[in-house]
């Protein structure tokens, strides 16, 4: 295990307790919450509410419904540009010399989003707390419910990387295989069999690797290096090319490419607006394996 270059993107639970007051330190609850509405559709809640129910002392809300996505695009969740970007970082205390924790309740994917969108702007002294919320309760760790935010600081966006990227790069991917393609939701999504965007199924020359199996069920942290290896080795996914992950709308997706980076891979990418917006244009190509029973 490259335990160094674990270390520098994931923090455990005991590190960040002992971490906790240190002035340079900005933590942020990044929850959302999805789920099916009744009637159907996608229900998507803030975490708001939760993080004033009980969060890590010292802590802060980060807002990646609203404040931290595109207001002009279709699609919700979408990048934003780097002024909006800048200013939440901003507004929230985030600047030159401040490390930043990010966790969130449940599955990891959405301090995974927000730490590749810092990186994609060049900041880079980010990590993800190793089981989130989840283990940080299940430990019996300290809660508070008072509301926590610094003073505002100039962010200071770096060279901009293109971590997420749009239809055009994957579709030039499924044309020419000049990047992997690995649908990060369940093989029920993948296979077809279950539909939620507004066609079943994945893009053409897709692999699938669902985001939780590179999580533990318990914990929710993620798997040990070997175990993470051995599952993107089963996919063909450590050959050297770039890899695009996706999902329903740009979250769970994340969790891949966070895998692919703590195995040291150089190019792990994420299509922003995944099926969403991909399934929504019967130009692009997608296939599926079986008659769709969803919505």
């Amino acid at each position: 295990m490259n335990t160094s270059l674990r270390d520098s993107l994931l923090i455990g639970t005991a590190e960040l307790e002992t971490s906790l007051g240190a002035p340079d330190l900005r933590v942020f609850d990044t929850t959302v919450h999805l789920g099916p509405r009744p009637g159907g559709g996608l229900l998507v809640e803030s975490g708001r509410a939760q993080y004033d129910a009980g969060h890590i002392p010292g802590a802060g809300f980060m807002d990646l419904l609203d404040a931290l996505s595109d207001p002009d695009h279709a699609l919700r969740f979408m990048m934003p540009g780097e002024a909006r970007f800048s200013a939440a970082m901003s507004a929230l205390g985030v600047a030159p010399g401040t490390r930043v924790v990010l966790y969130n309740s449940g599955p990891t994917w959405w301090a995974t989003r927000a730490f590749l969108m810092l990186r994609e702007f060049g900041f880079d002294a980010a990590r993800v707390l190793d089981g989130g919320l989840d283990k940080w309760r299940a430990e019996g760790r300290p809660l508070d419910t008072a509301p926590f935010a610094h003073g505002p600081a100039p962010f200071s966006p770096g060279v901009r990387r293109p971590v997420f990227v749009g239809r055009d790069e994957v579709l030039a991917a499924v044309q020419t295989g000049s990047a992997h393609l690995v649908h990060a939701l369940s093989p029920d999504l993948f296979s077809g069999r279950v539909r939620t965007a507004a066609r079943p199924g994945r893009i053409l020359n897709s692999v699938n690797l669902p985001a939780l199996e590179l999580l533990e069920p318990v914990t929710q942290a993620f798997r040990p290096d070997a175990a993470l290896r051995e599952s993107l080795a089963a996919r063909g996914l450590l050959d050297g090319r770039p890899v695009i992950s996706y999902c329903g709308g740009g979250i769970s997706a994340t969790t891949d490419a966070f895998a692919l980076l703590l195995l040291g891979h150089p190019a792990a990418q994420v299509y922003d607006g995944s099926l969403n917006e991909w399934a929504a244009d019967p130009a692009l190509p997608m296939t599926c394996d079986a008659q769709s029973s969803g919505a």
